[in-house]
């Protein structure tokens, strides 16, 4: 009798478990996923959310609908990961990628901590201050000082005349220190609609209180350069003082800007050999000029047409021409200066066009 009993037992265990079988055959062909199955589908969608990079094409695939007519499913949030060169070119420009929530539309750059080359001088290296004199370029030619200049600024990879160009270049830049009567943005539209780069040497103050302005200049296509953080004359201060200056101002633009452009301009054009050592060691071009003129007064303006004069007289090949931001006769002029440049056959480059 036992036997009889646990063979029943046995044969009824069985039919059970093929019922259950049987039973979970069913879900999957009518469509309804087992517990287990949710889970990992759950699991691999929770692993793709999390994940910085879009997975090969075959990934993405996977995931569309099964059928023709069922909607597309939305592509994976991509994380942007900003990676930086190191170190970033002599004269480089760098740009954090795109979609970030900055003014520029740019993701933020990690800030800098530069180290000191020589803090304290220990090669004796020239102190003496120096003032930049371009001298009234004429005929076409560039003033003989501009080119003794050039010859002693070689060394540091500092750039005040071009002459390594083959065509008739012309390099425009801006002094940037404050804003008035809101000329800047009359000279943005007026290089929008000509077409021309022009580069833009900006306080940090300047920076800090004309975001919506410097994130123009950017995404436009402009160049920021550095022109330091409290405007000093650079061969007052120490080394470390100066590398403080170029700093705070680089990881302004970094932090709230995603963008650093390696070009800087001594405040009131003054330097020394050290100075000029020293910028250099951060990776930083200066920028002189060999076209300007007594622009920056906006109580002394001359009219456009002196505006007008005064540069064409003094234009040449190569020519860096520096002008200030806040001059009503630049911002009217810079039209009619640029359209008669362009017809004695100049041409207007970026500063990051020039090969060191």
């Amino acid at each position: 009798m036992r036997t009889i009993k646990q063979t029943l037992a046995l044969l009824l265990s069985f039919a059970l478990l093929f019922s259950l079988c049987a039973c979970r055959d069913d879900r999957l062909r009518d469509g309804v996923p087992t517990t287990e199955s949710t889970s990992s589908r759950n699991g691999s969608q929770e692993e793709r959310s999390e994940s910085a990079e879009v997975t090969d094409e075959s990934e993405k695939n996977s995931e569309a609908a099964t059928s023709d007519d069922a909607a597309p499913m939305e592509k994976p949030t991509q994380i942007a990961v900003q990676t930086e060169p190191e170190p970033l070119a002599f004269g480089g420009i760098l740009k954090g990628a795109a979609g970030g929530s900055l003014p520029t539309g740019l993701i933020a750059l990690d800030e800098v901590h530069y180290t000191v080359n020589d803090p304290d001088n220990t090669r004796g290296l020239s102190t003496e201050k120096k003032g930049h004199s371009h001298g009234p370029a004429a005929n076409g030619k560039a003033h003989p000082t501009v080119i003794a200049f050039q010859d002693a600024f070689d060394k540091f990879g500092a750039l005040t005349l071009d002459r390594k160009s083959k065509e008739q270049v012309l390099y425009l830049t801006f002094d940037c220190g404050y804003e008035y009567e809101n000329l800047t943005a009359v000279i943005l539209d007026t290089l929008k609609e000509k077409e021309v780069p022009a580069a833009f040497f900006c306080t940090r103050d300047h920076i800090v209180t004309q975001p919506e302005l410097i994130a123009r200049m950017i995404r436009e296509g402009h160049i920021v350069g550095n022109h330091s953080d409290t405007h000093p004359s650079f061969p007052s201060i120490s080394r470390t003082q100066m590398k403080d200056e170029i700093e705070k101002t680089e990881n302004e633009l970094r932090t709230d800007f995603g963008y650093c452009a390696k070009f800087f301009r001594f405040p009131a054009g003054e330097y020394s050999e050290s100075a000029l050592d020293l910028v250099q060691s951060l990776g930083y071009c200066s920028v002189f000029w060999s076209v300007a003129y007594s622009d920056w007064d906006v109580n002394n303006q001359q009219g456009k047409d002196n505006a007008v004069r005064t540069v064409m007289e003094r234009l040449h090949p190569g020519a860096v021409i520096l002008l200030h931001a806040v001059s009503r006769d630049n911002a009217e002029a810079l039209g009619e200066i640029i359209d008669r440049a362009r017809e004695e056959g100049y041409v207007f480059r970026a500063l990051s066009d020039y090969r060191f």
